[in-house]
């Protein structure tokens, strides 16, 4: 049994080296090449295993990877630090400009996402014998529809889109994870049939409302109390200490109150980002503050997609589930572009977004941690491990082959604002 410090430094250093081969050797997104690596180590520690049985390799490493529970880490320990990250670069300014939008996204294209998936999933596993009824089918396309918001602000950094765009897909991914953990807590009571007085429409909407609306309010409160308190000193090490505090203050009170933690965060990184440089922070301030959650951003990061590509090493696939975990790439697909496009041709949006933007968006929908996190928390039935393998399927494959070409996809779909085409 390894310790905390163990297994910490293990990862660490496997991030490290895989990380620099990366860099020296294959020139992969980092992201995406700890993924590959993980991966790739894991299935070269599978065929080792088969070749060589008296090594047990494959059983000493998989040992030590159950030793970490993945939604845990994940949900109540990486995700409010990178979400405080990657609110801390989101421009609130922008953000309210395109609010509208990122609403719609973030709410209505998540719950067609949901129908759509859990429907369709259902009819593919009818069609082929599998045990998933329609409640763990929509199970399933609540916990896969949400866009990642770690997958994709790591997918962003490698490609160049116009700011407009950039801010819609920032802010629908860190505001549409609370929306999808809200509709899998609901859809997951009721598909294991524990569902309550919040299995309706009035409870489902109250439970959003609680769940949304108190995230959101308890993020605007602690993130103004800590602003607040980094206006009255000029002393960088405390004024970092606080915005640590914030996060895990926040988040931890998040959960004793049973409020959305993620939104929470955001909220509140959010307006610390809004405010404190303008006459809370001095330069020197604002300098380590923007390292120091650089730093966690990265390091965070590397480790989450490092765990996802070793995570294959413990989970339970069965062979009569390929072929279901195969179809769930194309419909998760195949909802994202109807998520995307239904609110367009409803709304309009007053036109601050063009149809042509809608390929990219669609492709843009990559899923992360979050998703196999929870996953990975679905109690012990039939379909667990159905849809732990369509969800690891679909997560691969957004990050590997839609996170990779994302780039090639902008240069040729993207509408510029009429500045940046060429001749102007």
């Amino acid at each position: 049994m390894l310790s905390i410090f163990d297994l910490t430094a293990l990862l660490l250093t496997l991030s490290a080296l895989f990380g620099w081969i990366n860099r020296r050797f294959v020139h992969m997104p980092h992201g995406i090449g700890l993924l590959v690596m993980g991966l790739v180590a894991s299935l070269l520690l599978v065929l080792l295993d088969v070749a060589f049985p008296g090594q047990n390799l494959y059983g000493a490493l998989s040992d030590v990877l159950r030793q970490i529970d993945f939604t845990d880490v994940v949900m109540n320990g990486m995700l409010a630090f990178l979400l405080f990250a990657g609110a801390m670069t989101l421009d609130l300014g922008a953000l309210r400009d395109r609010a509208w939008p990122v609403a719609t996204l973030a709410l209505v294209g998540t719950v067609i996402s949901t129908a759509v998936v859990g429907c369709a999933f259902w009819a593919v596993a009818q069609g082929i014998g599998l045990p998933v009824t329609l409640p763990w089918a929509l199970v399933f396309g609540s916990l896969i529809s949400p866009t990642d918001p770690v997958a994709v602000l790591a997918t962003l950094k490698n490609v160049k889109v116009p700011p407009a765009l950039e801010i819609e897909m920032q802010g629908e991914a860190l505001f549409n994870d609370g929306v999808g953990i809200v509709l899998f807590t609901v859809l997951l009571g009721f598909a294991a049939g524990i569902g309550g007085e919040a299995s309706g429409p009035a409870g489902i909407a109250r439970l959003l409302v609680q769940e949304a609306g108190g995230g959101l309010l308890l993020g605007g409160v602690t993130g103004y109390v800590a602003y607040r308190a980094m206006r009255t000193i000029d002393d960088f090490p405390v004024e970092v200490l606080i915005t640590l505090a914030l996060v895990t203050g926040t988040y931890a009170l998040a959960q004793k109150l049973h409020i959305s933690g993620p939104l929470a965060v955001v909220a509140a990184g959010l307006l610390v980002d809004d405010r404190a440089p303008r006459d809370a922070m001095s330069e020197r301030t604002q300098g380590y503050v923007s390292a120091l959650w650089t730093l966690i951003d990265e390091v965070l990061n590397s480790v989450l997609f490092l765990l996802i590509g070793l995570e294959v090493l413990v989970l339970r696939f069965r062979v009569d589930t390929v072929v279901l975990a195969a179809a769930a790439v194309p419909i998760v697909l195949v909802a994202r572009l109807l998520a995307v496009s239904a609110p367009l041709l409803v709304f309009r949006w007053g036109g601050n977004l063009s149809a042509k933007n809608v390929p990219f968006l669609t492709w843009a929908g990559v899923r992360g941690g979050i998703s196999v996190a929870l996953a990975l928390s679905i109690p012990e039935s039939d379909a667990k491990p159905i849809i732990l393998a369509a969800t690891y399927a679909v997560v691969l494959f957004t990050i590997i082959v839609q996170g990779s070409t994302l780039g090639v996809v902008a240069r040729r779909t993207v509408a510029r604002p009429a500045s940046e085409e060429p001749g102007r």
